[in-house]
């Protein structure tokens, strides 16, 4: 019987090259990057010559640059109280923050000239104050000399405010922006062109440049300290996000409207009740180092920083501003029908009905399934702000904002929402406008607006979809464009002199509504 032949190593590749040879090569195909929904805006006709990888970095200079110019351009205008004697506005308040820091012991931060300008915002707004007035006076002391320099509107003293803000959004927000664009853009697939886009649309939104460098506040640091909370908690860095939005809340109180939310959120991430006692330790800590320098010097200061900061003894609401109290107050009297103590806790109930069931139910679902968590985040940061501008008690016309900046930071979860979204940031600085009107920034309003719709472009922002939300927004811009060829064109009634700010507030309300009840639905639908 013949032995069968022993197959060599050779043998052995011969066959299987053969085998392999048989087998149908499929070439993987390549993965291309996702399509730019900008492709047909004027911002991606002038940005796309940078969207090879070795120039992106220039397309970010471009950006931070625009920035720059548009705030400086901004700053040309009026202020708030611009040349309005005794008490004038927030530019003068900003300024005399400075002042008193500088020239005063701590303790009298908060007691000083209280009829005044009295200081009534936070630790940290305070110590920025008095670094900004420390490199002022080092500039010209008499910008900021004790009482002699109130009232002062000098050139100088002006470009160094306008120069200051500019400053301030440099360090802070503008950063923030760019690097959760960044995060968010590699975990939703956003390519790098759309990424520096939609940092541009959120840095350029009209009612933020018009309200810090216009009428003229720091707004941008409160955001800032905000948006860097929010990028530590989508890297699940709960200490440093806890220590993050005490900033912000220690700079201006308004960071309250994220509280709630950031609350549930942060339980929802905790595996132990060790990690949510070393939580509570990390906020009360941070606390504490902000308070110190009051406690030192005076102890019984820190109850007259949270009179200050909570002045539970003004109305329900401040001035004209579409919140639902202001805007239905037309119809319903509540300080002649309600004791004036008793209205704080209507509007804690009303803020507490209008954010609990969400946030249960996304406390439930990120445990649940953890692959929403960041949605989940963006979501809930922006109910609840624009909850609390809703119902919330002591809204101010500029609160907005608060609720604006994480609504414009779903552009990075799915962008093609971009036309509501940018929508319901007309609508917010459609509601500013009254208070920009009397800062004397009508052009600055109008060119601003146009300048960011047109970089996105009307094929974008006004799709021919045929769709509730269509229907809305083309109906919502019809009302603002007859309700401004009404302002220039015609006085309110005498008996009614504020008549045309009441309409303001009317289709702004009904539009922050609409947009209340879509992000219930999306929140609803993950």
């Amino acid at each position: 019987m013949a032995k069968p032949k022993k197959r060599t190593s050779s043998s052995k590749k011969d066959t299987f090259k053969e085998v392999s040879n048989d087998i149908p090569k499929v070439s993987s195909p390549k993965q291309d990057p996702p399509k730019s929904i900008f492709k047909d805006s004027p911002v991606y006709d002038l940005l796309h010559y940078f969207e090879k990888a070795p120039v992106q970095w220039e397309a970010r200079y471009i950006l931070v640059l625009t920035a720059v110019l548009l705030r400086s351009a901004v700053g040309l205008g009026g202020h708030s109280g611009y040349h309005t004697p005794p008490t004038f506005g927030d530019f003068e308040a900003q300024r005399h923050w400075m002042e008193l820091t500088i020239n005063l012991p701590i303790s009298k931060w908060y007691y000083f000239d209280l009829s005044y300008w009295g200081l009534d915002y936070p630790p940290l707004t305070a110590y920025h104050s008095y670094l900004l007035g420390m490199i002022g006076s080092f500039i010209n002391g008499s910008w900021f000399s004790l009482d002699e320099s109130r009232g002062m509107e000098t050139d100088g003293l002006r470009f160094f405010m306008r120069f200051m803000a500019i400053a301030s959004e440099l360090v802070l927000y503008i950063p923030a922006i760019l690097t959760i664009a960044n995060i968010l853009g590699k975990k939703f697939n956003i390519n790098r062109m759309d990424q520096i886009i939609i940092s541009l649309v959120i840095i350029n939104q009209p009612h933020l440049v018009l309200i810090d460098h216009g009428h003229y506040q720091f707004n941008s640091v409160m955001l800032g300290f905000f948006v860097y909370s929010v990028i530590d908690l989508i890297k699940n860095n709960l200490y440093l996000a806890s220590i993050w939005f005490v900033s912000c809340i220690n700079f201006k109180q308004m960071g309250l409207y994220y509280s709630l939310f950031i609350f549930f959120y942060i339980l929802s991430q905790l595996k132990s009740f060790s990690g949510f006692i070393l939580v509570g330790l990390t906020v009360a800590i941070t606390q504490f180092v902000y308070l110190l320098p009051f406690i030192l010097t005076k102890p019984e200061s820190v109850l007259q920083i949270v009179l200050r900061v909570f002045p539970f003894n003004r109305g329900l609401f401040e001035d004209k501003v579409a919140n639902f109290w202001c805007t239905t107050n037309v119809l319903i009297k509540y300080r002649e029908i309600i004791d004036a103590a008793q209205l704080p806790k209507l509007a804690l109930l009303a803020t507490l009905l209008a954010v609990i069931p969400a946030n249960v139910y996304l406390f439930f679902k990120i445990r649940s399934r953890p692959s929403t968590k960041i949605q989940g985040l963006i979501y809930g940061f922006s109910l609840n702000s624009l909850s609390f501008y809703l119902f919330s008690f002591q809204v101010h016309e500029k609160s907005i904002l608060i609720a604006l900046i994480p609504i414009l930071l779903l552009l990075l979860i799915d962008h093609k929402d971009i036309d509501i979204i940018q929508w319901i940031n007309n609508v917010g600085t459609f509601s500013l406008y009254p208070l920009l009107k009397k800062d004397e920034l009508i052009m600055q309003y109008f060119v601003s607006n146009f300048l960011i719709n047109w970089l996105i472009g009307p094929k974008i922002l006004l799709q021919k979809k045929y769709s509730l939300n269509t229907v809305v927004v083309w109906g919502t811009y019809l009302l603002m464009i007859v309700y401004h060829v009404i302002d220039a064109t015609m006085s309110p009634p005498t008996r009614y002199p504020d008549l045309w700010v009441i309409l303001n507030i009317a289709i702004s309300f009904a539009g922050f509504s609409y947009f209340w009840l879509w992000l219930v639905y999306k929140i609803y639908k993950l």
